[in-house]
């Protein structure tokens, strides 16, 4: 055993050994992603670091960095060489976009395959494939609604993860973007009994929501800030083959926003941010302009070396 060690040690001394060590730990290992939008926004900020464990959900195909070509075939059929249970609803999961597979995502996991979801101005609701029972005893009664005779989870998420949000940045609220859209979304227009909700004439029909059904391993991803995320409402749900892993702890965070840019939305609006640092001062004003360029490229001490699973549950301070 000690000639095994010596002999790694020597190894990895080496050039060679260093770049092996090196590619096999962001394999199979951990990851380092940027979080470069505002989708998850209060939980995950813009210009937050972090590490992947990509061994959470099996172990993904690796693929070359920057270029992300495939280096071995997919034997499985399912773009895992080890294949691993899937994320599990409320996970914040690391995964390759549907329609742009060399880009990776992040979002949270609301439901899986098997589960309903009916979404509404501002409002989610999930009908778990276990059923009824399984709601009555894993949810409050006061989440649970019945819609269509049949019981559902009303935003099951947001009492958990404070980071959760409606806040609209944008100038139409997503409800009404995705019913413009609904016959290149996933997410298709209904008319839902016993949903306390406004009536719409879409398509000479009357309609008061929009619904969903996750397909069998796929998972149902959408951002917590949920009025500004391009998510599983827009592209559906993401198969098993594109999840990659699970944000695990955060190594540097640093706010790089440019003023223009959180006024107007190049990178998603975000008043608030701006409300709390210039405080009385009218945020289309030079004064604030002038605040938050102060502000700009401060390293956020506080985030650094947390971890998600705790930071998600704390309350955030953006």
């Amino acid at each position: 055993m000690k000639k095994f060690f010596l002999s790694f040690y020597r190894f990895s001394s080496t050039w060679t050994g260093t770049v092996i060590i090196v590619l096999f730990l962001i394999f199979f290992v951990a990851q380092s992603f940027v979080i470069p939008s505002g989708s998850m926004k209060r939980t995950l900020l813009i210009g937050d670091f972090l590490f992947a464990k990509k061994f959470s959900y099996g172990i993904p195909i690796p693929h070359l960095p920057w270029l992300e070509i495939p280096l071995l075939p997919d034997f499985n059929g399912n773009g895992h060489l080890i294949t691993g249970k899937g994320p599990k609803r409320g996970d914040i999961v690391i995964f390759r976009n549907p329609e742009t597979p060399k880009i990776h995502f992040v979002k949270r996991c609301v439901a899986v395959g098997g589960d309903e979801l009916i979404y509404v101005d501002r409002q989610l609701f999930i009908r778990p494939h276990e059923g009824d029972d399984f709601i009555k005893r894993n949810y409050k009664a006061d989440q649970i609604v019945t819609i269509d005779g049949k019981l559902w989870v009303k935003d099951p998420y947001i009492n958990i993860y404070p980071g959760i949000n409606y806040t609209p940045e944008m100038d139409y609220p997503v409800f009404d973007i995705l019913l413009q859209m609904s016959s290149q979304t996933n997410m298709k227009p209904i008319y839902a009994e016993g949903l306390d909700s406004p009536v719409y004439n879409y398509d000479n029909r009357e309609i008061n929501a929009l619904y969903s059904k996750v397909p069998k391993d796929n998972y149902y991803m959408m951002g917590d800030n949920r009025e500004n995320s391009n998510d599983s409402r827009f592209w559906g749900p993401v198969p098993y083959s594109l999840i990659v892993g699970k944000p695990w702890l955060i190594y540097f965070s640093i706010e790089h926003r440019s003023y223009d840019s959180i006024l107007n939305g190049e990178s998603g609006k975000d008043h608030a941010v701006l409300k709390r640092v210039c405080k009385d001062i009218d945020i289309n004003s030079p004064e604030c302009a002038a605040l938050w360029e102060k502000e700009r490229f401060k390293i956020r001490w506080h985030r650094i070396g947390q971890f998600i699973e705790t930071i998600e549950k704390e309350a955030p301070i953006e």
